[in-house]
Parts: C-alpha cells; structure tokens; sequence
C-alpha cells in the first residue's frame, strides 16, 4: 500500500467507527507499519484540514469529526470503469501526474467487490495510438493553475530549437498529442506549441497578465473543439 492510499485508509477506517477513536497502535497493526508511521500519517492529514482530533487516556485514540467531511464517492462499477478509462487517456497529457493521483484514489474509496469487477472490464479496454507516444514535460499544466510566465525550449516541425518565454492560456488534445496554448513573447502572438516538442519548460517567478482564450482565435481549420468544463458543449 502507497502512502497515498493508506492515507485515503486511515481517513475511512476512523469514518467507519466514529465517534469512537482508534489508537495509533491499533491503527498501526492495522495497516503493518509502525505507530510513529501512523502518528505522522495522521498529523499530515490534520495539517491538510482533516478534523482528527486525539482523545487522551487509555482508551483513547483519533477521532474523526465526521460531521465536517465528505462521505466517501460512491460509484457504480459503470462510473469507475469511466473515471478509469477517462483518467488513462491522459498518460500522455500535462495532466497525467495528477490523473495517476486521483485513480489511486478512486481506488482507494471503491470496495474490492466492485473493484475487482471494474478492474476485470477495464482490462478488456485499449487506446490505439502512436507507438512511443511522448509526453509533455511536467510542469505545464501547473503553470497554467499559477499563471507563471514559462521559458521553453522548443523545436518545430523542421527541427529548429528555440529558446522562449511564453504565457500559458490553455490546451488543446488531439489523440495522443496535447499542444499548450500560449501567448508567445518572442513572436508576439498567439502560438500552439505541441508538447512532445517541447524539450524543457521552466517556470519564472513573473506571473503573466490574463489574456482571454476564444476559439476562434486559434484557427482550428479541421475538426470541432469540444470543452471539457462541467455542462459545457462548447469553448
């Protein structure tokens, strides 16, 4: 078991019996680590706003306060296998660190009943793409969160390498490719610059004025953007 998801285990295994608190020996056996492991799990998830409060005495422990926390997801086998798919198709994308960390969690919260149901279809399921597919450098998708100006080495088409600072505005994914959408500073204008082809991004302390992003600005001649916000159809 990762880190991660003994956290997740920890959070609903004190959901589970609350009020009533596990002690950090209990909870240690439980999990076949030792108990300053637990303890530190546990002052972590506290730090990060989990109300986990101790309770003194000798049949004291950690309590959760469940009032102040989300009851855990709960999905269909339907619902996992979609989040799984969904989440899969990223590897290749800016996001796929985080998409790793929210299928850990998805795995965390779904019981081994289901989950193994899910598993089972989801390992009849396969993208087809390229066969190196490469991905974008780490980094983008959290300059994009930050606002942070990006200095990028870049190579195009022909095989010209260039150095640029640019402004992040958004992405565009098209099968295994993802282009990160930004305000070229060296070009001054707009410019889409694909992430396989982008060597190195680093961010700088600046932090780029907002520029709005419309579709129409980007000159898609084939095909239809489609976005991926909550009830959105379209950009």
């Amino acid at each position: 078991m990762t880190r991660t998801d003994r956290l997740y285990a920890l959070v609903e295994e004190l959901r589970a019996v609350a009020p009533r608190p596990r002690s950090a020996r209990w909870l240690a056996d439980r999990f076949g680590v030792s108990s300053r492991t637990i303890e530190r799990d546990l002052s972590a998830l506290q730090q990060s706003g989990v109300p986990i409060w101790a309770e003194p005495g000798r049949t004291g422990g950690y309590c959760l306060d469940t009032a102040h926390t989300l009851s855990p997801l709960g999905f269909t086998v339907d619902e996992a296998l979609a989040m799984m798919v969904a989440l899969g198709s990223l590897a290749t994308s800016p996001f796929r660190d985080s998409a790793t960390s929210a299928l850990r969690k998805i795995i965390a919260v779904t019981d081994d009943r289901s989950l193994r149901e899910t598993a089972d279809l989801a390992s009849r399921i396969h993208l087809l793409g390229d066969e190196k597919p490469t991905g974008a450098p780490r980094g983008l998708a959290a300059a994009l969160r930050t606002g942070q100006v990006l200095r990028i080495s870049y190579t195009d088409r022909d095989g010209g390498a260039t150095e640029r600072d640019v402004e992040p505005m958004g992405f565009v994914g098209k099968g295994d490719s993802w282009y990160l959408i930004a305000w070229c500073r060296l070009r001054d204008d707009l410019r889409a610059f694909r992430g396989d082809r982008i060597l190195q991004a680093e961010p700088l302390i600046e932090r780029a004025p907002r520029r709005t992003l419309r579709a129409e600005d980007l000159g898609i001649v084939e095909g239809r953007l489609r976005a991926v916000g909550l009830g959105q159809n379209s950009p």
